[in-house]
């Protein structure tokens, strides 16, 4: 347990990177036409964003997966009140999205990328909330995936917060059991100088592809080009 002064400075912290300016994008849309997606043989992406974040921290990525070959059409930004709870809320939201993603563009199967918080949502709707069945390859950029002590700062008032500490409900059900259930291949991408994520081990998943990025601080995964050509690589294995 941190102490108030140590939580101050890590609310501090948290306050500062997670509101620090993130590439521009328009967000997340469904005006995609058949022409778009006919024929492709790429999952769709979805994007989910991190803590205090919406979708236009993705554009960096978005625009390298676009040079790569993939159309607007096969790349879906969602965007959510990170404020709420991941089992309750957030991942039953998600699974809703997914449905759409997928009855838009006719795919059976979908990719998803997670920065930060947005790795417990979407690890648990793929663990509990069905998500098994149709996603394919799920990766995290920088996921408190088993707590980040810099959450201490913010649970007495904010749910996600809460969810985010070491030992939460979330956490718990998470790692317990297969971290990796199903037939979803799985990839974590890590920073040694995490300054959000604490211990910085708490990334990597029993079961998963884990990659080490060297020394980037935590938003900086989402921009960093030896990164991106990791997790684009994984998402064409």
């Amino acid at each position: 347990m941190l102490t108030p002064r140590q939580r101050i400075l890590a609310l501090l912290t948290l306050c500062l990177t997670l509101l620090a300016p993130l590439p521009a994008h328009a967000g997340e849309r469904f005006d995609r036409t058949a022409e778009q997606v006919a024929g492709a043989p790429r999952n769709p992406v979805v994007f989910v964003h991190g803590y205090n974040a919406d979708p236009g921290v993705w554009g960096s990525l978005r625009e390298d997966l676009r040079a790569d070959g993939y159309t607007d059409g096969q790349l879906f930004s969602w965007g959510y009140d990170t404020h709420q709870s991941v089992n309750e809320v957030l991942s039953g939201r998600l699974a809703a999205y997914v449905d759409e993603v997928r009855r838009r563009t006719g795919a059976a199967r979908v990719d998803i990328v997670g920065h930060s918080f947005g790795s417990l949502v979407s690890r648990w709707y793929v663990k509990y909330g069905g998500g098994a069945e149709v996603v394919d390859r799920w990766a995290s950029l920088a996921g408190p995936n088993h707590g980040t002590s810099t959450a201490w700062a913010c649970a007495l008032w904010d749910q996600a917060c809460r969810d985010m500490t070491p030992g939460s409900y979330v956490v718990k059900n998470l790692a317990s059991g297969d971290e990796t259930p199903g037939a979803v291949r799985y990839a974590t991408f890590w920073s040694e100088c995490d300054e959000v994520v604490n211990p910085d081990h708490s990334v990597p998943l029993a079961g998963a592809l884990n990659t080490p990025v060297g020394c980037l601080k935590h938003n900086d995964l989402l921009g960093d080009d030896a990164t991106s050509s990791a997790v684009r690589a994984f998402l064409g294995s």
